[in-house]
């Protein structure tokens, strides 16, 4: 859960400053939000966590 939660607070970073920057717009964004809702309730949910988390670890692994 803690990994979930770092991922949100990272991607929600990114969106803003990519928002700050004028690289995307806020419909863009808004977009991006409600496709990342309907892809968690879709059958690929759980393979798209098991990348990320599989990803999370093969970057601690390097870190250490």
């Amino acid at each position: 859960m803690a990994l979930s939660v770092s991922v949100v607070v990272l991607l929600a970073i990114v969106t803003l400053l990519l928002l700050r920057s004028g690289q995307l717009r806020v419909g863009h964004a808004v977009v991006t939000a409600l496709l990342g809702f309907y892809l968690a309730q879709t059958g690929i949910a759980p393979a798209i966590h098991r990348m990320v988390a599989s990803c999370a670890t093969a970057l601690s692994n390097l870190a250490t």
